[in-house]
């Protein structure tokens, strides 16, 4: 522990209290701090410092003033490149450690944390090759004295808003984009799962990424996350987080006009056809309800089945989820722990409230209270059957392991109970038919419609949602974009006196 560090104390538990990543430094935190208990056992886990608007502030000068002299963004891009594939060697080197934080933080199997950890890496890999390859346009047909070139320029200081479901992973969706393009970041993690973050920036900064370029600031988002929003320094704020949140960035942001992107809420259907592979739809549906607990953006938590296979379909799925492990961190599990006790029951209450409403629980339903869960916030895989588009269930995200389940009889009541929702970030079809997959492919309003399969993904694809599922794109080359900005460049050669004829 260094002299910018104290111990935090809970019973018999001590932790390091974590300060904040500025100008290259740690800075401890003024205040109490922010204690995290762990949503799969209750204890304490972690301490993190309590952001101030002050801190912000700091942050944001350190990045403006790394940003404006040109230290990160003026480098050749391939060289951005190069430290950014240090960064990921680092990564790879500390991966048992990212995922043993996001693991204890998050409450999931340190297998699924290891998992997200590593496509966080590949994501870095992928932005590094991007770096040196940006480039704009130049147009040479105007004429034989007329030159128009369009730049593409890093944006600046992107303020980065991340959530608390996947840690690593979504800040190096954000985060290595903004660094290969040029631009400094100020992070904000989720006050639940900030370890990682910090950790991060002290290997970004190893592996040569200036002082400034990358700062950190903790703490809760009514705080810290709205004064980095509406801050007059920062030239794009990139937010994931539920929609309701997305629209308080909007606010904040308006008055400085400050670009936004937003990756937002999901209530994606997963549509089963009577012609697909069954047992590979079972697979992937109940995937697509478990996946990190079901606290995913892009959770598969609507399941439309054809009428004519749906009880045969329910018996394969309701069997499946039911030899499903609960665990924590350490143990052998396919799922975890709710992120904190009051996300847990307001889990429960959706559930009681869509019985209340009409529907009938197939499986699970409950909290699972024995010996090796008693301490922590886990809920059984629930599948809720006979929920139409009126029930609560159907139409807000739910973020757990619960699925609803919708009956159609044809494609077209397919696609319109799969748009029947506000959100637009994912879809999956389930079919063998060619036809079937490529129409609704294009009639589905998400930003994503997977075909066979479910929360797949490269970092070479653009990730996004329409409608209240939020704006702009993360990933493949628009992911890089999205940190940029054009200037149109016009030159004249050539030029002759008077020709500008100013008396008209």
């Amino acid at each position: 522990m260094t002299e910018t560090q104290t111990a935090v104390h809970d019973g018999e538990t001590a932790v390091e209290s974590r300060g904040h990543f500025i100008n290259g430094t740690v800075v401890p935190g003024a205040g109490e701090p922010i204690r995290r208990y762990s949503p799969a056992t209750g204890e304490l886990v972690a301490a993190f410092a309590n952001g101030s608007p002050a801190d912000v502030d700091a942050a944001v000068a350190a990045a403006r003033t790394a940003f404006d002299t040109g230290v990160w963004s003026e480098l050749p891009g391939l060289e951005r490149g190069r430290v950014l594939l240090r960064f990921a060697a680092l990564m790879r080197e500390h991966v048992d450690e990212l995922t043993a934080l996001d693991a204890d933080e998050v409450g999931n199997p340190r297998r699924v944390a290891r998992a997200n950890v590593l496509g966080a890496i590949d994501d870095t890999e992928f932005a590094a090759a991007l770096a040196g390859v940006v480039h704009g346009d130049v147009h040479t047909n105007l004429g034989t004295d007329f030159t128009g070139m369009m730049v593409r320029e890093p944006i600046g200081v992107a303020g980065l808003i991340v959530p608390w479901n996947f840690p690593t992973l979504v800040l190096c969706q954000k985060l290595s984009f903004a660094l290969a393009a040029g631009c400094a970041a100020v992070v904000k993690p989720s006050e639940l799962t900030s370890s990682s973050a910090l950790l991060l920036a002290e290997l970004a900064t190893a592996a040569g990424v200036p002082a400034g370029v990358l700062n950190v600031v903790t703490g809760y988002g009514d705080r810290a996350g709205q004064h980095l929003a509406e801050h007059k320094d920062v030239d794009l704020v990139s937010f994931t987080g539920s929609t309701a949140t997305g629209r308080k960035i909007m606010a904040a942001a308006q008055e400085n006009l400050t670009r936004v992107a937003l990756e937002l809420g999901g209530k994606s259907a997963q549509i089963v056809f009577a012609d697909a592979d069954l047992d590979d739809a079972v697979e992937g549906v109940l995937f697509g309800v478990v996946h990190n607990q079901g606290e995913c953006c892009l959770a598969g938590s609507r399941l439309l089945v054809e009428q004519r296979i749906a009880e045969r379909f329910l018996d394969l799925l309701t069997e499946r989820a039911a030899g499903l492990r609960l665990g924590g961190p350490h143990d052998e599990a396919d799922l975890g722990a709710l992120i904190h006790p009051e996300h847990l029951h307001k889990v429960l209450r959706y559930i009681e409230t869509a019985v209340s409403e009409g529907a009938s629980v197939r499986a699970g339903g409950h909290r699972l209270t024995g010996a090796t869960h008693a301490n922590g916030c886990f809920v059984a895989p629930t599948v809720l059957d006979r929920v139409t588009p009126e029930h609560r269930a159907f139409q807000e995200e739910i973020f757990g392991p619960v699925v609803t389940v919708t009956r159609f009889t044809d494609r077209d009541e397919a696609a319109e109970l799969a748009n029947a929702v506000e959100y637009g970030l994912g879809n999956s079809v389930w079919t063998k038919n060619i036809d079937t997959a490529l129409l609704l492919s294009r009639r589905l309003r998400s930003g994503t419609v997977f075909i066979n399969t479910t929360i797949d993904g490269s970092p070479q694809l653009a990730f996004g949602g329409y409608k209240a599922s939020g704006f702009g794109r993360e990933k493949g080359t628009t992911g890089l974009e999205e940190f940029t900005q054009l200037k149109t460049v016009q030159i004249r050669t050539g030029k002759r006196a008077g020709s500008f004829n100013l008396l008209g």
